[in-house]
């Protein structure tokens, strides 16, 4: 600083605009020396991210909506199919009319064959379990061998066009390639018919089975899953053309909009939940039934109970040969999944959103009783209102929770959820775990069935996303049980970098253990932290709201949702989307530094404190304090020189100035960047007195040095004690370095990350 006003004197004649040239020059040397004494290189952190994420056009605007010529490209269904519960085997024929939205001309199709992953030779995720031991479970040796092998994978009986004409395919794996003899050109459509079949899959033949059937052997009957079910048209789109990556399990869905009549054959005894609206329920339901359904219809504080424990278990002793046709509609879905079985109880009850009054529902064996009677239907609710108060009101006619083992598996309208009590008893933690699942599958409807993102390549875009409104709700109904926080993320955050990758990874190439934390938890606490602690919960409520309901029933990208958000709020958050999706740094700011000062209250009074080990303001540096015990040191403030003010004529009052300070406490801090992301800063200030007072210092104070930043406060009351992020707001997975005078003991934090640490 003495040199600026030396220079100030200096050039005082010269040109105004020279002078503020060779000022603002020797401002930015003087910040270049800064940073290269630290011998730390600049990375960055703030500057855009625009070369990152896909450039806006005509499709995708900058502002993150929907371009004017923003396409997509949509397929309709009609189904017909028939479960043989003798061979488990599912046998069916489709007509697809596919509509070519697209300003290309397509010589050939891309349709999805899920059910090829079940075959052999395809990854079944046996290796999560490691290799092979000295000792080792027969399930663990058969995941890693398939040493009991068995049929999977689809049959293609014919694809034709719509004059019956038989059309050449090749399938490599999971794809199958549909070879057209005429282009299908822009802004036409084709039908294709389709006829297929598949063995369905033993469940607990796999690691990771979204799909297939469970087998009770107590009374000889089966759950089965039909998922993943039919050959389904892929993706194309603006973006990448065809999505065609192989489905490996992990990365789960990339699909086209459309509607659907489908028609489910099964043995007569039963009963059937499904995606859609049922059109023949004089058909497939008895008279007691649909009047149960009747009186559901106009049940909104209760669930009604449609097929009784007593029918079920009658149910699963009949065995009937004969069977009954289920028929169903779906409007604007991209997504076709159903369960049946002879076991099923089921309860119905009625919510009335703002406009659409919608059936939740849920289905489930009596090895799900009590639990599933009192608490899945209820959840299903809880999720319906809240997440359509959250983002956008949820448009479809049903809502089902199906009780399965293991897993938690979303499709449009329907959800298949584990949770089962042992003997009919449950601990609280696992009944608050199947709440939370089926709250969580049903939150999925929102993302990704409506909002439609590319699971198979940012499955954080619905994973993540949908966790965020799904903590949410689990805050606000369940509020005793156990939900993501910034604190929770600490051991990921602070785990190996080595193996760590940023949330910005295709899904299957990342680490299977690091999958629920980096799909799930860290999208989820990044949006905790935009909108707790950078944006503002109304402010930011509303830009996720405008995000929801600017992509619903399109394809959204990363880039669409990054843009919306810093477009509804006048936000700049490139410098969290860096830090917090594109790498694997980690929170962690240390408070290195506190020195205390107070003002003599008149020219030249002298040092009272001429002991003190603080760094004498000119002169030499010495030891840095380790508490407060030395007390203040005394600052001489002399009088500004007529130079220092350049060109103004006017002058600070500067005895005013003194008596504003006169009294008053001066607080320097120095915060270190240790992890690596950028944060706002939150600081606690405990006073002798024993209050607290909190200040927020904004993202921008790393801008010019991202690696120590210095800030000076004025205070009233004298401290004894200083915080950063005393509530946890970011992640910080050092809490030991955030407290001056430092903290010599583990604290609660600490002794928490240890414990989950693994």
């Amino acid at each position: 600083m003495t040199i600026i006003l030396y220079l100030v004197v200096l050039i005082k004649s010269i040109n105004f605009h020279i002078m503020r040239f060779l000022l603002l020059t020797l401002v930015y040397f003087c910040f270049s020396l800064t940073v290269a004494a630290q011998n730390q290189p600049w990375q960055g952190k703030f500057e855009p991210i625009d070369n990152m994420i896909t450039p806006p056009n005509a499709f995708r605007s900058a502002s993150g909506a929907p371009g004017k010529a923003y396409w997509q490209q949509r397929a309709d269904y009609k189904i017909k199919a028939t479960l043989n519960e003798a061979n488990n085997t599912l046998v069916g024929e489709e007509a697809i009319t596919y509509y070519n939205n697209s300003p290309d001309d397509l010589s050939y199709l891309w349709i999805q064959l899920e059910q090829n992953v079940n075959k052999k030779g395809s990854e079944d995720f046996g290796f999560a379990f490691g290799n092979v031991k000295d000792s080792m479970n027969t399930r663990h040796m058969q995941f890693l061998t398939r040493a009991i092998d068995f049929p999977a994978g689809y049959s293609i009986k014919y694809i034709k066009d719509s004059t019956g004409k038989d059309i050449k395919s090749l399938v490599n794996n999971t794809m199958m390639k549909v070879l057209l003899d005429q282009p299908l050109k822009s802004g036409e459509s084709m039908t294709l018919d389709i006829a297929w079949s598949y063995p369905i899959t033993d469940r607990s033949m796999f690691l990771l089975s979204r799909e297939g059937y469970e087998y009770f052997p107590e009374d000889n009957n089966t759950v089965y899953l039909i998922a993943h079910w039919f050959p389904r048209m892929a993706v194309y789109n603006d973006t990448e053309g065809w999505q065609n990556k192989q489905f490996q399990r992990l990365g789960e869905f990339a699909l086209e909009f459309g509607d659907y009549e489908v028609e489910i054959t099964v043995p007569e005894d039963h009963v059937v939940a499904s995606t859609g609206r049922l059109q023949n329920e004089n058909d497939v339901l008895t008279r007691e039934q649909r009047q149960r359904m009747k009186k559901a219809r106009n049940s909104y504080d209760k669930p009604v109970m449609i097929v009784t424990k007593e029918e079920a278990i009658a149910n699963e002793k009949t065995k009937t040969t004969k069977t009954r046709t289920w028929k169903w509609t779906a409007k604007n879905v991209r997504d076709f999944a159903f369960a049946s079985s002879r076991k099923f109880l089921w309860d119905a009850q009625a919510v009335q959103l703002p406009t659409n009054k919608v059936m939740a529902m849920s289905f489930y064996p009596k090895e799900g009783l009590p639990v599933w009677s009192d608490e899945s239907t209820k959840a299903v609710v809880n999720a319906l209102e809240v997440y359509s108060e959250a983002v956008f009101e949820y448009p479809y006619p049903t809502a089902i929770s199906v009780n399965t083992s293991n897993i938690g598996m979303e499709f449009p309208m329907i959800s298949f959820n584990g949770g089962r009590p042992i003997d009919g008893k449950i601990s609280e933690n696992a009944k608050n775990g199947m709440v939370s699942t089926i709250v969580h599958e049903v939150g999925h409807n929102w993302f990704p069935m409506i909002v439609s993102s590319d699971e198979r390549q940012w499955m954080w875009m619905d994973e993540g996303l949908n966790t965020f409104i799904h903590q949410r709700t689990m805050k606000e109904r369940y509020p005793e049980s156990n939900y993501t926080t910034p604190k929770s993320i600490v051991p990921f955050m602070s785990g190996d970098k080595d193996i760590m990758r940023p949330i910005m990874t295709s899904s299957d190439n990342d680490i299977l253990q690091q999958f629920g934390n980096n799909y799930y938890r860290k999208p989820t606490v990044g949006l905790q932290i935009l909108r707790n602690s950078v944006v503002g919960q109304e402010l930011f409520d509303q830009a996720f709201k405008e995000y929801a309901n600017r992509w619903k029933y399109k394809h959204p990208n990363p880039g669409d949702l990054f843009r919306t958000l810093e477009d509804a709020t006048a936000s700049d958050l490139d410098w969290f989307y860096r830090g917090w999706f594109f790498t694997t740094d980690n929170v962690d700011m240390e408070l290195t530094n506190v020195k205390w000062f107070t003002v003599a209250n008149q020219v030249g009074m002298e040092d009272k404190n001429k002991n003190t080990k603080f760094k004498i303001p000119g002169g030499s540096e010495s030891e840095n304090p380790k508490d407060f015990s030395n007390g203040p040191e005394v600052i001489t403030m002399t009088s500004t020189p007529d130079q220092a003010y350049g060109q103004f004529l006017s002058r600070l009052n500067e005895p005013e100035l003194r008596k504003q300070l006169e009294g008053k406490h001066i607080y320097e801090i120095t915060i270190k960047n240790v992890g690596g992301l950028v944060m706002p800063v939150t600081i606690e200030w405990e006073y002798t007195d024993g209050t607290k007072e909190i200040d927020k210092l904004p993202e921008t104070i790393w801008r010019h040095n991202e690696y120590e930043t210095q800030k000076t406060f004025i205070k009233t009351k004298q401290v004894v004690k200083v915080n950063l992020d005393p509530n946890f707001e970011f992640a910080d997975t050092d809490m030991k370095n955030n407290s001056f005078p430092k903290v010599e003991e583990a604290s609660d934090f600490d002794k928490f990350k240890e414990k989950t640490k693994n």
